[in-house]
């Protein structure tokens, strides 16, 4: 065990500040396989659901096709359940040949084709979680020069069949072998949410030196308790989360869930709201084929989109939790611009919540615009002492742009009437 504790001190030294890759300044946007599709391998009863070629090259066409691109969704991202069940005789992973027929490199010059890029998914142990061939800690210099030649854009390394130690070696190393390789790869890393995602056991210096990107907590499901949860324990540990995000380095509370099953379109804005408060990955999991008008405007609110690329990088932080199951959450943006989201966690009925600015401690600068993200109305002349009201829906969010305006003489502005936004 002594000699396992050396090794892991020498390699980390060895990777310190080993991630060189300039990728990922702003939280990076993209789709990707898992929730939605999960490991479907059956292409005989199944062909246009399963883990296949054609389902990547189905979600490239309409991310190029249907105005996504544009906005900034750039990754189709594979997930599990891709590769053959044995290596070849050189020890390389293999696509599986029957599901992916012309091979991962002709999937990822036909992404490059439609201007996106490919990521792809392995398992830093002895089998990824779906139970296809890992990579072992032998395997890992393989793997990214496997990978690099295939010409993909992003690894997603999970953690399955491994351990704390194996772990602890792996994901800097791999973090080497992909800058070894020449061809710009960005990381992500699941390795704190396998060990619980705070520290002493994450080390998220160490982190933001090896990896683009990480998990910090349990898979999401279809499901409002899911995203729920996931938001909550984010604001419970955000002083330790929230420092460790920046350009390049982002934490990742999982995929976007918009276009599923298990949300309402309350539910749907506020995931998308709080991601883009977190400065999260935006990685979509739904079928784009088939989303609603709906949901797909959701996802598509450019100034949603904005806020989340904002180039500072900076993560929101919840700054109200109060008894009446109202989160006030706030990010800082650049230009004197900032993001202000009020999120229900109630099931009753509708909350008037009425505040100003400076009951929220904000205090710069002196006047401000607000713009509602979702409804688009407007409010000038926002004071410091401006009263307002926002109404938010059960499981609701109103998210605002704030942004620096002139006074304006409005009326209603004492408390008896407060302003409505």
């Amino acid at each position: 065990m002594d000699l396992l504790v050396l090794l892991i001190v020498l390699l980390l030294a060895s990777c310190a500040q080993s991630l060189d890759n300039g990728l990922m300044r702003t939280p990076p946007m993209g789709w990707l396989a898992w929730e939605r599709f999960r490991c479907n391998t059956d292409c005989s009863t199944d062909p246009k659901n399963c883990i296949s070629e054609r389902l990547f090259m189905d979600m490239a066409d309409r991310l190029a096709e249907d105005g996504w691109k544009e906005l900034g969704y750039q990754y189709v991202n594979i997930d599990d359940c891709w590769a053959a069940k044995e290596r070849d005789s050189k020890g390389q992973l293999v696509a599986d040949p029957l599901r992916f027929p012309s091979g991962i490199k002709a999937l990822a010059q036909y992404v490059h084709a439609k201007g996106l890029k490919l990521g792809i998914y392995a398992d830093l142990g002895t089998y990824t979680c779906g139970g296809y061939p890992g990579t072992t800690l032998d395997k890992v210099e393989l793997d990214a020069r496997t990978f690099a030649s295939w010409e993909v854009d992003m690894l997603k390394l999970d953690g399955c069949y491994s351990n704390s130690s194996t772990k602890a070696l792996g994901y800097p190393l791999m973090s080497k072998a992909l800058n070894a390789t020449g061809r710009p790869i960005a990381f992500s890393c699941s390795w704190p949410a396998y060990e619980g995602g705070l520290p002493p056991q994450v080390n998220y210096t160490l982190l933001g030196e090896i990896c683009n990107l990480w998990r910090n907590y349990g898979d999401i499901d279809d499901s409002w308790d899911s995203v729920r949860n996931i938001i909550n324990w984010y604001a419970r540990h955000q002083n330790v989360l929230q420092p460790a995000a920046g350009p390049g380095k982002w934490n990742d509370p999982d995929m976007l869930i918009i276009g599923d099953f298990g949300l309402s379109s309350e539910e749907s804005k506020s995931q998308m709201a709080l991601w883009v408060i977190l400065a999260a990955p935006l990685f979509m999991s739904n079928d784009l084929r088939t989303i609603s008008k709906c949901d797909a405007s959701i996802l598509q609110n450019e100034l949603l989109i904005r806020i989340s690329q904002d180039p500072l990088g900076i993560q929101g932080r919840m700054i109200l939790w109060g008894k009446n199951s109202i989160q006030v959450w706030t990010r800082v943006l650049s230009s004197s611009t900032m993001a202000l989201a009020f999120f229900s966690q109630r099931t009753d009925m509708p909350y008037h919540y009425t505040t100003s600015l400076s009951q929220l401690n904000i205090t710069a600068p002196q006047v401000f615009s607000a713009q509602n993200v979702y409804s688009g109305k407007i409010l000038h002349g926002l004071g410091f002492e401006t009263k307002f009201t926002v109404t938010i829906n059960p499981s609701g969010v109103v998210m605002l742009y704030l942004y620096p305006g002139k006074q304006l003489t409005l009326s209603r502005r004492d408390k008896a009437y407060p302003l409505l936004l």
